[in-house]
């Protein structure tokens, strides 16, 4: 079966109505994997029943929850649970947190597929489709030391000139010493490291290639 067609019947699958039909919307990013694929069908059927703010919503509802409820959690990714248990306890949980259609169809789909495992990965899939719908930008800068608020808003300028018109920088900062200097930006899909350790590793390999 071809990747499109099944992306349709997932698609359908989410929807409890009819109006979901045909092929998928076209996602703002391409996401990959199990958890692209499901979140892509999710996205899809959300965006023709004009409800994806509110599935973001309960989706980070429960991504919360699925943090700070230790036995939740621990429930939704116990291997050793029968799916069809599994299912309609989920659906119980859901309609009591006063989840949509979607939002419950995609938990029980995950379940009747042995997918929970991968709940988070296609919550953060949907997150990134979200973020893009609405012409966000992410980028992850990561240095050896947090950088001061001056050379913060300084970078953050030098990245907005690469923005097209209409997106907005969503700017994060993350520490790892291990980088040693320099820094490491991720920007959308675009990946640079500058970084002291990188360098050194390039350097490094150099030096044996000649040995």
């Amino acid at each position: 079966m071809a990747t499109a067609t099944k992306f349709g019947v997932l698609a359908r699958k989410f929807s409890s109505t009819s109006v979901v039909r045909g092929k998928l919307v076209t996602p703002p990013v391409p996401v990959f994997g199990i958890e692209g694929r499901y979140a892509h069908a999710l996205y899809s059927a959300a965006s023709k029943n004009n409800t994806l703010d509110t599935v973001e919503g309960e989706l980070k509802r429960l991504q919360g929850i699925l943090k700070t409820d230790v036995k939740f959690a621990s429930f939704v990714v116990n291997p050793t649970i029968r799916r069809a248990k599994k299912k309609g306890i989920l659906e119980e949980v859901l309609k009591v947190q006063r989840c949509s259609d979607l939002t419950i169809n995609l938990f029980v789909c995950l379940a009747e597929n042995g997918r929970l495992k991968n709940i988070r990965g296609v919550m953060n899939s949907f997150n990134r489709l979200m973020s893009a719908h609405r012409g966000e930008v992410v980028c992850v800068v990561t240095t050896a030391k947090p950088l001061d608020s001056g050379l913060l808003k300084q970078l953050e300028g030098t990245l907005k000139k690469f923005l097209k018109q209409g997106q907005v920088l969503q700017l994060e900062s993350k520490v790892d010493p291990s980088l040693i200097g320099g820094m490491v930006v991720n920007i959308g899909d675009k990946y640079v490291d500058m970084s002291m350790a990188s360098k050194i590793n390039t350097y490094t390999n150099l030096i044996k290639q000649a040995i």
